[in-house]
């Protein structure tokens, strides 16, 4: 393999000919920031501002790197400064988008976008960021229109867009799987990988997981009480890479009691790389994959001999460097395999864990939550970006069946809740049918939820650690599986509860088993006792069975590396206790 040159030497080089060229320390800020290093980019272009003060290019690598060092209203104000020097200047514009969603300006992020679109109206990844944050804020103005722009694109290979926000897409796994393709050849040209491992000594099986997560975050709720159980495994390390710093949390706490947990949070991408590669990690389990905050470039490096997609990104990653996805028979059927570029590794039950330490406290009064004394509460507590129009007014369809009924949603960013109501209107709901959540702690959202009848699912993007949620808290779940893994992730944990009943086939079928459940009281009083009884005793929240099939699931595919075998589809059959 021929070796490949790091960008940031040769910017090096560039500025150490011609220290006086701004221009030259902006080129270096770019390499710097691309490897990961805020600190090394923030000093090139503090460099460059220096040389020419005000310039936008230097003041927008400023903002960009002070993005990526957690400063965000510091990040802002460089690239606001940069916008108003540079007007007419689309990538500015669009940076400045991205930090502005971050420090809470949810519609000067959108009018950002919508300005950057307007200056580069061909551009599939420009429009990919305007779509996805329209979908964030429920502004549905020229959605199709961007959607289609954003799917031609990566149809034709045009344009590498976010996968993650292409989840949202009513596309298939085949699409996924080229939109994953194109950000993964990016990756793999800017990144050199590390030399190979040799092969493992004699010990434990080494597991890694690599999560930004690793807290009060859905990823760590999903996976504590399971990490927890997986110390009574023999022959186990167990190591935790978190790329985000400790916030304080119980969960983070009982994340350090149960694991090795390494802060890799500051460091750049060859340093948390060299990191895993340092503890001699078997197996790494990246559980962000092309979702916020995730760090592809580390395991482009390939640190582990085996490396897993799982649990957090609900879709392939396109990547040569993972070797397996972690999924279950519902979720990932045969029919999708072929969007998917991993070998699939299959657990038999739900791929996706649950805190089962959890006690939801009692719930408060529904007049306390906004919700009225009587009536049927229906409720989808998915992030805004799910809530698209198919599946709004599939709700609405619900709440003109069932007279009397409230349809309880989590609040959005910027004026989203007044589209929601708006768009009611527009369907012929009374807006004050809407009653709308703001976000919780975890131990208050829990109780909340017990007061909602039935929680009715979202598609093409479905509720994931939301379902969970809802079930443990004793709120059945209605969901139309479809034809993607993140279109299936509620189905799935109905299936392996054992409450199949409630995935249908269609959205015709979606609303008649809502309103019939809406209007017959003593039948969803049924579906809910059920629930509670399935709860304790079907294997979806046994997390030392989870354990246990993890376990076995991660020897297994170290034993085909050991023997020289190339990964393969794995079906493991229920470890026994």
């Amino acid at each position: 393999m021929n070796a490949m040159r790091d960008p940031r030497d040769e910017a090096r080089r560039a500025v150490a000919a011609a220290p006086g060229n701004p221009i030259a320390w902006v080129v270096l800020a770019d390499a710097e920031l691309d490897a990961g290093d805020g600190a090394s980019g923030e000093a090139a272009a503090r460099r460059a501002l220096a040389l020419a003060p005000g310039h936008p290019e230097a003041l927008a690598r400023l903002g960009r790197a002070q993005w990526l060092r957690g400063q965000h209203r510091a990040a802002a104000d460089s690239l606001g400064q940069a916008a108003r020097a540079a007007p007419r200047h689309p990538g500015i514009a669009l940076w400045l988008g991205h930090v502005l969603e971050d420090v809470g300006e949810a519609e000067a992020a959108a009018d950002a976008y919508a300005r950057a679109h307007a200056l580069a109206p061909g551009s599939a990844q420009i429009a990919a960021y305007l779509l996805a944050w329209r979908r964030r804020l429920c502004d549905w103005r020229g959605l199709d229109a961007l959607s289609a722009q954003v799917r031609a694109a990566v149809a034709h290979g045009e344009a590498a867009v976010e996968p993650f926000a292409f989840l949202s897409e009513d596309g298939d796994a085949l699409e996924q799987l080229r939109c994953a393709r194109l950000n993964a050849i990016g990756v793999a040209r800017a990144v050199r990988p590390l030399p190979p491992r040799g092969p493992a000594s004699d010990g434990p099986l080494r597991i890694g997981l690599l999560s930004n997560g690793f807290g009060a975050h859905p990823t760590g709720l999903l996976t504590v009480a399971f990490l927890e159980a997986l110390r009574a495994e023999p022959g186990l390390e167990v190591h935790l890479f978190a790329l985000n710093a400790g916030d304080g949390s119980l969960v983070r706490q009982r994340l350090e009691a149960a694991t090795t947990l390494h802060d890799v949070s500051a460091l750049p991408h060859t340093a948390v790389a060299m990191r895993i590669r340092e503890a001699g990690i078997d197996v790494l389990h990246d559980l962000r994959g092309w979702g916020g905050g995730g760090t592809p470039a580390v395991l482009a490096m390939r640190p582990a001999p085996v490396q897993v997609n799982w649990l957090a990104y609900p879709g392939t990653s396109g990547a040569p460097w993972i070797d397996y996805v972690l999924a279950d028979g519902f979720v990932l059927p045969q029919a999708l395999e072929t969007g998917f570029s991993e070998a699939v590794a299959r657990l038999p039950r739900c791929f996706q864990p649950s805190d089962t330490r959890r006690a939801p406290a009692a719930p408060p009064a529904r007049a306390e939550c906004g919700l009225p004394d009587t009536g049927v509460v229906f409720c989808c507590f998915n992030n805004s970006y799910k809530t698209n129009p198919a599946s709004f007014m599939r709700a609405m369809a619900v709440l003109r069946g069932v007279p009397g009924s409230t349809l309880w949603l989590l609040s959005g960013p910027g004026r989203g809740d007044d589209r929601l109501r708006a768009a009611a209107t527009s369907a012929g709901v009374d807006p004050a049918r809407l009653v709308f959540m703001a976000k919780q702690p975890h131990a208050a959202y829990l109780a909340r939820l017990q007061l909602a009848d039935l929680f009715l699912d979202s598609n093409p993007y479905n509720a994931h650690t939301t379902a969970s949620d809802a079930l443990w808290a004793g709120c059945p779940v209605l969901t139309r599986p479809g034809r993607t893994f993140a279109a299936r992730v509620a189905g799935s944990l109905n299936h392996h509860l054992g409450l199949g009943e409630l995935n249908v086939a269609d959205d015709r079928a979606f609303v008649e088993l809502a309103i019939a459940l809406g209007r017959d009281p003593a039948r969803l009083h049924d579906v809910r006792l059920r629930l509670e009884q399935l709860r304790a005793s079907s294997g979806l929240f046994d997390m030392p069975g989870f354990a246990r099939d993890f376990a076995a699931m991660a020897r297994a595919m170290a034993d085909r590396h050991r023997s020289g075998l190339a990964p393969a589809p794995i079906q493991l059959q229920e470890a026994s206790s």
